[in-house]
């Protein structure tokens, strides 16, 4: 049975009204200007937002409006970084930035189920010998690399490493020198939104076609991860592993991977446009 959401907070959260997209557009003007008013408003009424994604997350051992707060982390952090200039809905910026927080605090939770010494050992010795190939290497070893330095199977390593999971970063900085744009900032707007999707079309074809030129593996990742497929929800790294047949850290590395090839992709396409 579902924790219930506090009847005080939703009675609350309720008398905030909902924004329409000019509304939005000139509070994200004023909020860049610095006004802590147009950020509330902004933040306040997207509190209904951060509930309805929180039911999708929640399981038994988590508190509902913990997970509801660490989504509300991920709706402030969203509402200081929106600017009118992105041509989409709040709403769309915001999700994945509230799907975050609550995958961090999802993985916390999962961190907190005792496992037995000889897993946990297992897992201390395949990330001590990830790090080490990683740095004799420079690169993130695969899990095969691991299972030949560790003399094991390949698929002992895929499941110790599916115990304890964690999503990775979306907030990372792109090399694009004083760009300040992130993964998050290109890839937000392929959330799935049923009421609004102002994408600029050219936009979204040059995001694409960055996406395409992935390995293919690394290519199905980001559109089931990112939505890039339009279905309803984007999918969990657990969801896609099922999806794929491997296991959720598997996923994750080669998440890490891909965002790597499009950070590098997104510089060298922002500087060449610079030049023109």
């Amino acid at each position: 049975m579902k924790s219930e959401v506090n009847k005080n907070y939703i009675s609350q959260i309720q008398m905030y009204p909902l924004l329409s997209a000019q509304e939005e557009l000139e509070l994200a003007d004023r909020i860049q200007g610095g006004d802590k008013n147009a950020l509330n408003s902004l933040i306040n009424s997207n509190l209904r937002l951060v509930v309805s994604i929180a039911y999708r997350f929640y399981s038994a051992n988590m508190s509902i409006m913990d997970l509801i707060q660490e989504g509300n982390m991920g709706l402030i952090t969203a509402a200081g970084k929106f600017k009118s200039c992105f041509s989409t809905r709040f709403s769309t910026y915001a999700y994945p930035w509230i799907v975050q927080y609550m995958n961090r605090y999802a993985s916390s939770r999962m961190a907190f189920i005792p496992l037995p010494h000889r897993k946990e050992d297992m897992i201390r010795k395949i990330k001590e010998a990830s790090a080490y190939l990683s740095g004799q290497n420079g690169t993130e070893p695969s899990s095969a690399e691991i299972a030949v330095f560790l003399s094991i199977p390949e698929e002992k390593i895929d499941r110790y490493m599916s115990y304890e999971y964690s999503v990775s970063s979306l907030d990372s900085e792109t090399n694009s020198e004083d760009s300040g744009t992130s993964i998050i900032d290109f890839l937000a707007d392929f959330t799935y939104n049923p009421e609004e999707n102002y994408l600029d079309k050219e936009k979204r074809a040059n995001i694409r076609s960055l996406v395409d030129i992935l390995p293919s593996a690394e290519k199905n990742v980001i559109y089931m991860r990112y939505n890039f497929n339009g279905e309803k929800n984007a999918k969990t790294l657990r969801e896609i592993s099922k999806v794929v047949g491997i296991s959720p850290e598997a996923v994750r590395q080669i998440e890490i991977r891909a965002l790597k090839h499009l950070r590098t992709d997104f510089s060298t396409q922002e500087k060449a446009v610079a030049r023109m």
